[in-house]
């Protein structure tokens, strides 16, 4: 295993770094949309080709590295390489710069609504139907990459048979462990090219003290809100625990948050799909559809409460894994483990599309018929997301006033 190499730190530097990795990712922020794929491009063409933060194969193992560890793959891409920049406050620099502006945005749009009736607004009815057909388009191109054989894509009906006959959240992680031990028996055996070594910010030591506190939050949390009671701790552990078990793209984390936030009464399904829907009409990452959410439920401060807990697994995993680059792309069997999961996280994803989806959007043939023109559009003519976005709200109001 080639060793990583751990640079001296300029604090001077480091300080302007910082402020530098702000401005660009909040710029960033500002501008890519069109999901996970489309902001990997975003960025890089400008940390890679403008700025060359980073040489060519450097980045295409950083994206290799976040699409295995669960988590919001662009957002880490982006911590990761703040952090290589400037350290752990270049992480954070450029998480919080990249997450601002559609936070912002979902934390408006939840404060304007949450007070009105949204069923009676025609254009809210179309932004569900809108979250139809985008997550029938995730699920297509998800399922033809993931679970495009036999074996794949019999775990992925396993686990959408699961989640959708055993209503809990202990039944998703069940899913996505035993399609971990199934991917870890079944594919590992692939092979994976060990990466050039790579200049490195942070040691293992600090790596080895994210990946524990990441553990630790994670058992630790549902112990302090049961011996608590108390809802913030609640609102805390139910987003921390979402941000962490999330494997193949931000779509899946839908099925985790539903689970988490309606049966407890503390979003209805009305405004769950609203928001989701709003959230594919802003730039910058899907996970801050969190903000939208804790701002239904506890005002600005649930909102940033929940989009802090939802990303911080994120930002310690990637810090965490960095330091040990060259092992994790290299271990066969955590990459069959993650082959395992990724096909599992299909079928949580296909579940969550009939139940709340599809049952709660789809009242009769013409939504079926809004939905199915909108999942046309975006997997065949391919038009900008805030065509997709507008043409569903306008559908909303014609099916309204029909």
């Amino acid at each position: 295993m080639l060793p990583v190499v751990t640079l001296p730190v300029n604090k001077e530097k480091t300080r302007s770094s910082v402020f530098e990795i702000f401005r660009v990712s909040f710029k960033l922020g500002l501008t890519s949309f069109g999901g996970p794929i489309a902001h990997l491009g975003y960025f890089h063409s400008e940390y890679i080709k403008r700025r060359q933060w980073l040489d060519e194969r450097s980045y295409a193992d950083l994206v290799a590295l976040c699409q295995l560890l669960p988590g919001p793959a662009s957002s880490q891409v982006g911590i990761g390489i703040g952090t290589m920049r400037a350290g752990l406050l270049g992480g954070i620099a450029a998480w919080i710069g990249f997450t601002l502006p559609s936070a912002l945005a979902l934390i408006l749009f939840a404060l304007l609504l949450h007070e009105l009736p949204i069923d009676s607004y025609g254009w809210i009815h179309g932004l569900k139907i809108v979250a139809v057909a985008i997550v029938a388009q995730a699920i297509h191109s998800m399922g033809v990459k993931l679970a495009p054989d036999r074996s794949r894509a019999t775990i992925a009906a396993v686990a959408a048979a699961l989640t959708l006959l055993w209503p809990a959240a202990g039944s998703q992680l069940l899913a996505i462990a035993g399609a971990a031990l199934i991917g870890w028996l079944l594919f590992r055996d692939g092979e994976a090219a060990a990466p050039p070594p790579l200049p490195m910010p942070i040691s293992r030591q600090t790596g080895i003290v994210c990946l524990v506190l990441f553990a630790l939050l994670l058992a630790g949390l549902p112990i302090i809100r049961e011996l608590t009671s108390n809802h913030w701790a609640a609102l805390v552990d139910s987003f921390y625990r979402s941000g962490s078990l999330v494997f193949g793209g931000g779509h899946v984390v839908l099925p985790l948050l539903e689970r988490e936030v309606v049966p407890t009464g503390w979003i209805s399904s009305n405004d769950f799909l609203a928001g989701y829907g709003a959230a594919q009409a802003v730039p910058g990452p899907l996970f801050t559809f969190a903000s939208y959410l804790g701002a239904v439920d506890s005002g600005v401060l649930g909102a940033v409460i929940a989009t802090i807990a939802i990303f911080l697994p994120a930002y310690l995993l990637v810090v965490g894994a960095l330091p040990f680059w060259h092992a994790l792309l290299h271990n066969t069997h955590f990459r069959g483990a993650i082959v395992g999961i990724n096909a599992a996280v299909v079928g949580i994803l296909l579940a969550a599309f009939y139940d709340p989806i599809w049952v709660t959007a789809i009242a009769g043939a013409r939504e079926f018929v809004l939905a199915a023109i909108l999942f046309t559009m975006l997997t065949y003519w391919k038009p900008p997301i805030w065509v997709i976005i507008g043409a569903g709200a306008v559908g909303g109001i014609l099916i309204q006033q029909l």
